[in-house]
């Protein structure tokens, strides 16, 4: 089929994700093949706002970038069009028909917009003002609905098993109770993955509010009949139950409500409820470094290559997707404002709790 798209334009938005770069590198490439032209647009939507942040991308400024943890594009999780903050003065503007616009002076045909949730909503509404798009799922919490799976999750996950078998040995060598604070803000995937990997005696997820007595309770019993050391992994959006999350910083206009402080406060409440040290450990932005594994880096290329054959087939308005084994379209509209949470009678949680661990609830 001869593609009505010849000129394209690339974004990434929201947090950073291991295998962003690998999309971008699949975009690229799969365009030049199609002799379709590529343009990045720098730190998510601005570089839409202001085109002066673009460029052109061949293939050979993508080469090499397939390993590499980050975006060559950059991104922000504050650059929303319609309520972009103010620099000279507080409130925000709304630059939707500026970015409407520019799109039309970059000589673009549509958009490649790789993001989480919050970017792909924001897509959503410019495709509602005629931008024609194809959307690429990116988190680590891999909570985005209508996918199996997103690409960062894999290497999230990889890496949290590792810092928990870490742990494993100074936890035991103190006979301590080691608290693990992992992302996730409201859905518990990493923290129940690897947890389950890692070997955890407890973990605490948003899906399934904790009694902090039974955790406790959970952990003496392990010292009754001798393990001196526990495990705990908590998601960040863990809560107890009749609580609320631990929030940092409040929700803005433009930003979403900062989560973190659930792992001191369980360890703090954890000690003398045991009758042990507990520490705690806050895994943080370290989630989302490094070079993506070989899995993410698979995914990450397929959603890629997939999303030049959606705007060859001129499919817009719709995002990639993980339906094992393939990788098929759904409509952006079947994704916005919903999170994929963990099913809380899922095997997996039902798994968990059959090899011992204990969620607190």
């Amino acid at each position: 089929m001869t593609s009505a798209v010849r000129r394209i334009g690339i974004l990434t938005g929201g947090g950073d994700a291991p295998g962003l770069n690998a999309v971008i590198r699949a975009v690229v490439k799969s365009a030049a093949n199609a002799d379709i032209e590529c343009v990045g647009l720098e730190d998510s939507f601005d570089g839409l706002i202001y085109p002066e942040r673009s460029r052109p991308l061949t293939p050979r400024d993508v080469t090499g970038i397939l390993r590499l943890g980050g975006t060559i594009l950059g991104t922000t999780n504050r650059g929303n069009p319609f309520v972009y903050p103010v620099t000279t003065g507080a409130g925000s503007a709304d630059y939707s028909a500026r970015c409407v616009e520019n799109f039309h002076k970059l000589g673009l045909d549509a958009l490649v917009v790789i993001g989480g949730d919050g970017t792909l909503a924001i897509a959503y509404e410019l495709q509602k003002l005629g931008v024609p798009m194809v959307g690429v799922p990116k988190t680590i919490d891999n909570d985005i609905v209508e996918t199996t799976m997103t690409f960062g999750f894999d290497t999230a996950v990889a890496f949290a098993t590792d810092a928990i078998d870490r742990l494993h040995s100074t936890a035991e060598a103190h006979h301590r109770v080691m608290v693990v604070e992992v992302m996730g803000r409201y859905a518990g995937w990493i923290a129940l993955h690897s947890g389950i990997g890692g070997g955890a005696d407890v973990v605490l997820i948003p899906e399934l509010p904790y009694s902090l007595e039974r955790v406790a309770e959970h952990i003496r019993a392990r010292e009754r009949w001798g393990a001196r050391f526990s495990i705990v992994v908590a998601a960040e959006g863990a809560f107890a139950s009749g609580g609320t999350v631990t929030v940092k910083t409040a929700a803005t206009a433009d930003r979403m409500e900062r989560l973190g402080g659930v792992g001191e406060q369980v360890a703090r409440a954890l000690e003398p409820l045991t009758g042990k040290e507990c520490r705690h450990v806050v895994l943080g932005h370290l989630q989302r470094g490094g070079w993506p594994t070989s899995y993410d880096r698979v995914l990450a290329t397929r959603f890629g290559s997939f999303a030049v054959e959606l705007l060859q087939q001129g499919r817009f308005g719709v995002m990639t997707a993980l339906h094992p084994p393939d990788v098929v379209a759904v409509p952006i509209a079947d994704v916005v404002g919903r999170t994929r949470k963990v099913p809380s009678d899922s095997d997996i949680v039902r798994t968990a709790k059959h090899v011992g661990i204990c969620f607190g609830d």
